[in-house]
């Protein structure tokens, strides 16, 4: 899955799945934000790892990692929306 970067006016990131899955998210930014990056995942983990190297943060960790490892599209995913 797709995932987008945002960066409002103000400096506020917004790090979303991309197309309907982030619609709602998307539809929080302030007027004048801009799409910075766009990464694929195969999962959350995934693509919160990436955001975090990306911003140059580190590992990013979780609480819920067999959640957080589901793949998108495998079982159990359907009860989460990231």
């Amino acid at each position: 899955m797709k995932h987008e970067l945002w960066l409002e006016p103000d400096g506020l990131q917004l790090f979303c799945p991309s197309g309907p899955q982030g619609d709602e998210s998307r539809a929080l930014l302030e007027p004048g934000s801009k799409l910075i990056w766009e990464v694929e995942a195969a999962s959350r983990f995934e693509a919160m790892n990436k955001y975090y190297e990306y911003m140059d943060w580190g590992e990013w960790t979780t609480d819920f990692p067999e959640l957080d490892k589901t793949p998108y599209g495998g079982p159990g995913w359907e009860d989460y929306s990231p």
